[in-house]
């Protein structure tokens, strides 16, 4: 399978069903509270069609499907693709440029190729599985020397979702230099792996956040896993629920990092 035909696929779609909704957002919101656009339904109808017409054998499970639905598919389909259409709805509807759209290509309970793309910077992360990482068809490799201690870094942290004691203790008596929040989890997992930030936690993330964007990280040289908890063991299944994403730019001090979060829980 041709990872950059489904970039350019992407795009296209991000050009013709995003962009084309961005500043005049009709807006609503789900049962579980989050919001949801237009964008967030077209892009995901036009990708479900596109992918569908090319790869029939593959099913799709997209976010904005019904839960029972989005099960369905991870239940019935040993390779299939699982699509975030807007990563950062929030975001998109507020008018802040820091959105994506996410597409994974699962097999065998793994993610095996990704897409991650960012219509604001015309910037397109991609992966595949052992062929390495790439950002707008250069090759993508975190940059050398990492920091060595969590003092010197800047952490990509989510505190919202986070246990109130350990949020606390982040903000109070920060480890890290300074720490940043953007609001768009895939987009999160690929400036990780372009090494502008260099800790990463988000308590709360489900198959359609992370299964691009992580893989884009790993495929970077990055350390990262996603876990039930903050400090709990990492587990590499994909599956539908949320989880929380803990990750370094390198494995010393992904260590360190993991240390501190087991000490601090």
């Amino acid at each position: 399978m041709d990872f950059a035909e489904i970039e350019q696929l992407v795009k296209q779609v991000a050009a013709e069903e995003l962009m084309s909704r961005f500043h005049r957002v009709d807006s609503s919101r789900k049962a579980d509270g989050s919001l949801i656009t237009e964008a967030d339904k077209a892009v995901q109808s036009r990708l479900i069609a596109e992918l569908t017409q090319r790869w029939p054998d593959i099913a799709v499970l997209g976010e904005e499907m019904d839960p029972a639905e989005q099960q369905r598919v991870l239940d019935g389909a040993d390779r299939l693709w699982c699509l975030d259409p807007l990563d950062g709805t929030t975001n998109f509807a507020a008018g802040l440029p820091y959105f994506a759209i996410s597409l994974a290509l699962i097999e065998g309970g793994r993610a095996v190729g990704g897409v991650v793309f960012d219509p604001n910077r015309n910037e397109s992360f991609r992966a595949e599985r052992g062929a390495g990482a790439r950002l707008n068809g250069a090759r993508l490799v975190l940059p050398e020397p990492a920091p060595t201690v969590l003092r010197d870094c800047i952490g990509l942290v989510d505190l919202k979702r986070l246990p109130p004691k350990l949020a606390f203790r982040l903000v109070t008596e920060a480890p890290f230099r300074s720490q940043r929040s953007f609001g768009a989890v895939a987009l999160d997992w690929c400036w990780m792996a372009a090494g502008r930030c260099h800790v990463y936690l988000h308590g709360r993330q489900n198959i359609w956040d992370y299964a691009a964007g992580s893989l884009v990280f790993a495929e970077a040289g990055g350390a990262g896993c996603l876990t039930d908890g903050p400090a709990g063991a990492c587990d590499p299944r994909l599956f539908l629920g949320s989880r929380s994403g803990v990750a370094a730019v390198s494995r010393e001090l992904f260590a360190l990092w993991r240390d501190y979060l087991a000490a601090e829980v």
